[in-house]
């Protein structure tokens, strides 16, 4: 059997040198705050304890500040302080082990202190160091008896008083870890606080049943009023107009807990409205917890003005562009008429600039609810080589994508050259021949196969000509993608290639 050596089981940080300095170990002291520890239940459940273990009718929990020597707890006595410079624990500062005075009044060191030679009379003392985790000395667990000691206290007394004194320590700093913790939360809150009144958006939050709890200053700012303290008493700061609208989708978002947006009129405090953006989002801290709501409210007034004026800058530069057109296909067919020798080139001008102006009736505003639709586009292209009451002769099929502004003329442009080229040769230069054009889905890529049926037998073509150029450089420049031809027993095959991203360009 192994026995146990007391020395080696105090578990006490050892005091650390730069500690010495005096200013240095006042500071640690008072980063415990320690006032708000006296009389605490842990502490004064040890100091009983230390009592009885060790025989001594007094035991203390002691800090060695500036002036005087706190009692946090306290067993057998009724002060709370003494003057520092006559306090025992001094002896214990920059040692680890356990200070131990049998008999004081025979002991030079303190045969003529005060607290030996007048009330209370100490003869007897043990102090156990305590220390901090950064290695300041801080104080003792210690116990004191009017009546000196025959004998030192044996191993086991001394193990136990290192044992409570560790106990007390982590007492101290469970208490400076939690000041820690609570002064780094209010630096958060602080700096979170302080961002949430700095931003330039009204911001909010409300409890699970809707009702307000904060505004930030920017509220006052904005409407001159004071906070409204549910979504009904928001009714008058947003118009009439837009009132329904709002307050429907706050009703379905709050029901459902899912997040809030809405575009409405706001009022300032001079009465003028303002277009904002109004947004929330439930959140909860914990699970099982009630939900909370955090929102903004944004001012897109300017963004908003600038939108409305890019629209009908949009639709005059769009009737100006359709105007173009107009003159142009007019010029061409009355130049054709004093120049019959011209009349061939300015049927095909007119054609390509009518295909052209159906083009831009899909991009332009509000011009229809087809007007990104490539479908839709490709349909209105070929409505020309199609017969009134029949079928189309260009059969549209497959998939559908959105195509944008920068897409729809390189489209008019190829569709338009292999549409011409078929009615001159092809398919549609026959009574019965047909065109199917199918667009197929992939992962970045749309691809449409233009397969003729029923075209003559001479119909097969082998030049380049400026129409495969125009081809050519519209699916590989501007809709970044590939074609290739071939001419099969029915005639032309074409496949395309084209990416998704320049398609809604």
């Amino acid at each position: 059997m192994t026995l146990h050596d007391p020395s080696k089981s105090t578990g006490m940080p050892e005091p650390v040198k730069e500690f010495e300095d005096e200013t240095r170990r006042l500071g640690v002291i008072e980063s415990f705050e320690a006032e708000a520890l006296e009389d605490d239940p842990e502490l004064q459940a040890i100091v009983e304890f230390a009592a009885r273990l060790c025989g001594a009718p007094v035991s203390m929990v002691t800090l060695l500040e500036q002036d005087r020597q706190r009692f946090l707890a306290r067993e057998g006595l009724d002060q709370r302080e003494t003057p520092r410079d006559v306090a025992f624990c001094n002896h214990t500062i920059g040692k680890p082990d356990l200070f131990e005075v049998v008999d004081a009044q025979n002991d030079p060191r303190f045969a003529s202190n005060p607290l030996v030679t007048d009330p209370p009379q100490v003869r007897y003392y043990a102090g156990q160091p305590l220390v901090s985790e950064e290695g300041a000395s801080l104080g003792t667990l210690c116990v004191i008896d009017t009546e000196a000691h025959a004998a030192p206290l044996d191993d086991f007394q001394r193990e136990g008083l290192s044992v409570l004194a560790k106990a007390a320590i982590r007492r101290l700093e469970t208490r400076r870890a939690s000041i820690e913790a609570k002064r780094i939360i209010a630096e958060r809150e602080e700096r979170l606080l302080r961002m949430i009144e700095g931003v330039p958006q009204i911001a909010w939050s409300a409890d699970e049943n809707g009702n307000f709890d904060y505004f930030n200053n920017r509220w006052q700012e904005v409407t001159g009023a004071s906070p409204p303290r549910t979504a009904e008493d928001w009714a008058e700061f947003i118009h009439e107009d837009d009132h329904g609208k709002a307050f429907d989708e706050w009703n379905r978002s709050f029901a459902a807990a899912e997040e809030f947006e809405a575009e409405f009129r706001f009022r300032r405090k001079d009465g003028t409205w303002m277009w904002v953006l109004g947004q929330a989002v439930p959140v909860s801290q914990r699970e099982g917890e009630p939900l909370r709501w955090f929102g903004t409210v944004t001012d897109i007034d300017e963004v908003r003005r600038a939108l409305e004026e890019r629209d009908l800058l949009a639709k005059e530069l769009s009737h100006r562009i359709k105007n173009i057109f107009a003159v142009v296909i007019g010029l061409a067919t009355l130049k054709a008429r004093k120049a019959p020798e011209h009349q061939p080139f300015a049927q095909e001008l007119t054609r390509v600039l009518q295909s052209l102006g159906r083009a831009h009736e899909f991009v332009r505003p509000n011009a229809g609810p087809m007007q990104d639709s490539l479908t839709g586009l490709l349909e209105a292209l070929f409505i020309p080589y199609g017969t009134e009451g029949e079928a189309p002769r260009v059969r549209v099929s497959g998939v559908d994508a959105a195509i944008g502004p920068s897409a729809a003329t390189p489209l008019a442009l190829v569709f338009h050259e292999l549409a011409t080229n078929s009615a001159k040769y092809g398919a549609l230069s026959t009574d019965d021949g047909h065109i199917d054009l199918v667009a197929r889905e992939e992962s970045e890529t749309i691809e449409l196969t233009w397969t003729e049926h029923g075209s003559p037998p001479s119909s097969e073509l082998v030049e380049n000509g400026f129409g495969s150029r125009l081809i050519d450089m519209s699916m590989k420049g501007q809709l970044q993608g590939s074609w290739e031809r071939r001419f099969e027993d029915e005639g032309l095959v074409v496949e395309l290639t084209m990416a998704k991203a320049a398609l809604n360009n």
